[in-house]
């Protein structure tokens, strides 16, 4: 996955010494929680639409320079990152920066979603399983070789949960035939909270990423 590919290079990014008209007219002709403000060509930081109805358009972006926030990624981030970026910030907007800290563009939320919900994680056959366990005891290799030593393979996996030392991995597998793996996973003092033989799971994600997508675009 080349997520640079994502990368929108015409959404128009500010200076300092741009009216605040101009950030107002942005928001209302579009739908993104950001702008982005730049000074003498360097990235400077972004001023949320939540914001507007403090702006006043008389008057220049310098005067709200204490508004801004300062999130982004860079050229080289990988997109669990820029997805982390996005959640984080509560943004559906974020710049993406060069080596100089000038903006390259943006990555748009509902082109980052429409990518995730196309990888083998989504779309090959396989099996959900979600399991839970202290967050000093987990690691990803035991998980994968639990899942290995049962002939069985992993098509991915991630944190999906973490709270009072406890942290829940969801992992999707290339077979339904969980039994002998949920067992092990038990051996191993992990506490299995779903494993599925008809997908259902994956279904329900899907639907939520596919609810989310159309969210985005309304």
């Amino acid at each position: 996955m080349h997520i640079q590919d994502l990368i929108v290079p015409n959404i128009p990014v500010f200076s300092m010494e741009d009216s605040m008209n101009d950030i107002i007219r942005f928001f209302k002709d579009s739908t993104f929680s950001h702008a982005t403000v730049v000074e003498k060509d360097r990235f400077l930081g972004v001023l949320s639409g939540n914001d507007v109805q403090n702006f006043r358009k008389e008057e220049k972006i310098a005067d709200y320079r204490y508004t801004l926030e300062s999130f982004f990624v860079d050229k080289d981030t990988n997109w669990l990152d820029v997805l982390e970026t996005f959640a984080r910030n509560e943004a559906n907007l974020v710049p993406v920066l060069d080596d100089q800290e000038s903006v390259l563009g943006h990555y748009d939320l509902t082109d980052v979603v429409s990518v995730f919900i196309d990888t083998p994680f989504f779309t090959e056959p396989g099996g959900i399983i979600v399991v839970a366990k202290g967050i000093k005891d987990y690691s990803f290799s035991e998980i994968a070789q639990i899942i290995e030593s049962n002939n069985a393979k992993l098509i991915g996996g991630f944190i999906t949960d973490m709270r009072n030392d406890v942290i829940q991995v969801t992992v999707k597998i290339n077979s339904t035939n969980l039994n002998e793996i949920l067992q092990t996973f038990r051996r191993y003092n992990y506490n299995v909270l779903f494993g599925n033989t008809d997908d259902q799971f994956l279904e329900d994600l899907k639907q939520r990423s596919d609810y989310l997508d159309k969210y985005l675009n309304v």
